[in-house]
């Protein structure tokens, strides 16, 4: 009896990085933004938000301010109000009034291109210094959410117990030309086919193919 060839971890995700071009050729960032500041921003509220619900909040905040400038001529309790559907709003509202001051005094009220100097402010973690780094000035970044860290073990292309480990783990498997198209084709391709509820691995285009046996 011919028994079926097991593919590599690294057969796996060629094949997988295939199929999410074929699905997703173009990759719109999800965050309406008009630059690395109010992208900066975008992000930051993102967390532990859907993007949908930023998208409706950032227009009422940008049309207030738009710029460290601005922003700081807000107070914290009027960008709290304006944000507070997003959640965390009297953590996340600091950060963006914290965060400007520091912009205006340490960067010339610029973003910075930088990691270091990106994940120094207040409430801007690895995650979303990698998305300002790769969808704002384009260097090569795969950040890794809760939602790719859960698809990734799901099709078996890392283990990582935390973000931090599948970070490592995708970086390793795919070309770090792909990384800041590909973590938003994973993105996409989990919001439409592979949900963190009501998910029917059998039916999924991945998980039916490439996903672990204990989904099944």
């Amino acid at each position: 009896m011919k028994t079926e060839k097991r593919l590599t971890k690294q057969e796996k995700a060629d094949q997988i990085a295939a199929l999410l071009e074929r699905y997703y050729p173009e990759t719109p960032i999800p965050l309406t933004h008009k630059d690395s500041y109010t992208l900066l921003i975008a992000v930051l509220l993102s967390a532990q938000c859907t993007d949908a619900r930023v998208n409706k909040i950032t227009p009422l905040l940008f049309a207030k301010a738009d710029t460290p400038q601005a922003m700081i001529q807000l107070t914290v309790d009027e960008i709290r109000a304006i944000i507070r559907p997003c959640g965390l709003s009297p953590r996340k509202s600091k950060a963006i009034h914290q965060l400007s001051h520091i912009l205006l005094d340490q960067h010339n009220g610029e973003v910075p291109e930088s990691f270091e100097y990106l994940e120094a402010l207040p409430g801007v973690g690895h995650k979303t210094a990698s998305v300002v780094m790769s969808q704002a000035f384009g260097h090569p970044a795969f950040p890794v959410d809760t939602h790719i860290h859960r698809l990734a073990y799901r099709w078996g292309l890392s283990t990582g117990k935390n973000v931090v480990q599948t970070e490592k783990d995708l970086k390793r498997l795919f070309p770090k030309e792909t990384w800041n198209k590909l973590h938003l084709q994973i993105i996409f391709f989990g919001r439409e086919h592979c949900p963190a509820r009501a998910h029917d691995p059998l039916v999924c285009p991945i998980c039916s193919v490439y996903g672990r046996r204990s989904l099944f």
